[in-house]
């Protein structure tokens, strides 16, 4: 130990007390030794891993619209290219992809408006549009464009009311100036392009919920250019956990980068917040 302080011209260990603890110094130099071991084990599992076929099962927690519109073509894509793994989809409300990320029920959720906490991490995926659908007999289904005024007070197909999604909409319809009476009210996307259907309907759904409806005509597009609004999509991940290489894989398949890039920055960032939290903490009690 004598010969690596000298080495490093500092002291690592407090020889005046007993038992014997670390400086900071020695503190900073024990935790930058065991991320180094980290990375190590890590480069030496991604080198043993290479060219190894995967297998195992993937699954996957997603909020409905998500699931039904993103996951298909996903899984399809990834069981094809590695034949020995499966791809399972769970589906849920947002709150119920949370809960099953962190009761490790699935390798990871993709959900909308990610928020990461103490105990999830969040990595941003993409920014999906919203559009102001109709059926195809309802009175707008004619109108290519109209101004917000159009929509004053008429009823529409929404929503439920504590969803962010909701709020968001509530939110870009004040903006515009006008207030609709929403008339049902749902808690997935799906439910809500069915109602508006069956119903003579409008209302703001995801764009990718609805491609094949406004593909063969059912449901019809209608612009205004003072509803703007994008819902982010996000994958969350439980804090703490190792996701198999597999899940990795298909993670990167979707954001159409490194996972793992993402995973370590997260982590990293983390790590940063946890140390400043912890300084903070030990400079407040020495002034108190």
């Amino acid at each position: 130990m004598g010969h690596l302080e000298e080495s490093l011209q500092t002291t690592l260990i407090d020889r005046a007390k007993r038992p014997l603890n670390l400086t900071e110094a020695g503190q900073t130099y024990l935790r930058g030794v065991r991320e180094i071991v980290r990375q190590y084990k890590e480069l030496e599992a991604q080198v043993q891993n290479l060219g190894r076929q995967l297998s195992g099962l993937v699954t996957i927690g997603a909020v409905y619209s998500v699931g039904l519109s993103y996951m298909p073509e996903a899984t399809a894509a990834f069981e094809s290219a590695q034949p020995d793994v499966r791809v399972r989809t769970e589906f849920g409300s947002s709150q119920r992809v949370v809960e099953m990320v962190l009761d490790n029920e699935v390798d990871f959720g993709l959900v909308s408006f990610p928020r990461a906490t103490k105990t999830l991490g969040a990595i941003p995926w993409q920014a999906e549009p919203m559009r102001l659908v109709c059926s195809e007999d309802h009175p707008l289904a004619g109108e290519t464009e109209i101004p917000a005024s159009r929509l004053q007070g008429i009823e529409m197909v929404g929503f439920e009311r504590g969803l962010v999604l909701r709020q968001a909409i509530d939110q870009c319809l004040k903006a515009a100036g006008i207030s609709v009476i929403t008339s049902m009210e749902f808690d997935n996307a799906d439910s809500m392009v069915r109602a508006i259907q069956a119903h003579r309907g409008i209302g703001m759904v995801p764009e990718a919920a609805v491609r094949r409806e406004t593909a063969h005509g059912t449901l019809r597009v209608v612009s205004c250019r003072d509803l703007k609004l994008v819902r982010p999509l996000g994958i969350i991940f439980r804090k703490g956990g190792k996701l198999s290489r597999a899940a990795t894989e298909f993670g990167s398949l979707l954001l159409g980068r490194e996972m793992e890039v993402e995973l370590r920055t997260k982590t990293e960032a983390a790590k940063v917040d946890r140390q400043r939290s912890e300084t903070r903490d030990r400079a407040v009690s020495v002034v108190i």
